[in-house]
């Protein structure tokens, strides 16, 4: 009587092409829901940074110029306009990055409006259809 000793080249093989069969299936949708985990992670970080400028033009009646840039909102600028009633515990903890891992971009005043605040999206260019860009703030 024979036992069995192993599986045999046959099995290996069909559960290989299961798996492979499998994985193609289901990493389309893995990999779409990172871009979209990312993307929705850009839009919430654009909208905290947008609620910290407007508490900072509440405080100094203006927001922060595109040179003073988005550090304003974590330490005391300086330059014009001076901010006379800046928050001494700051308006962010720490500026993010985006999750590709660059800066978020802000130009004071913005191109139709008093400023634009946005990501060049994954490739890191500016254009390309890929920028995520909330629209600019009045």
């Amino acid at each position: 009587m024979r036992t069995q000793q192993g599986f045999t080249l046959i099995e290996i093989m069909v559960v290989v092409v299961i798996i492979g069969i499998l994985a193609a299936m289901i990493a389309p949708n893995i990999l779409g829901r990172a871009d979209e985990a990312r993307i929705t992670t850009t839009q919430s970080d654009l909208l905290s940074i947008s609620n910290a400028l407007d508490l900072y033009r509440l405080d100094n009646l203006t927001y922060p110029t595109t040179s003073q840039g988005l550090e304003a909102l974590v330490k005391k600028p300086g330059g014009l306009p001076e901010p006379v009633n800046w928050n001494p515990e700051g308006y962010l903890k720490k500026l993010p990055e985006d999750p590709w891992g660059r800066r978020y971009i802000y130009i004071s005043p913005g191109s139709q409006g008093a400023f634009d605040l946005y990501s060049f999206g994954p490739d890191g260019r500016d254009g390309g259809g890929d920028d995520i860009f909330p629209g600019v703030k009045s």
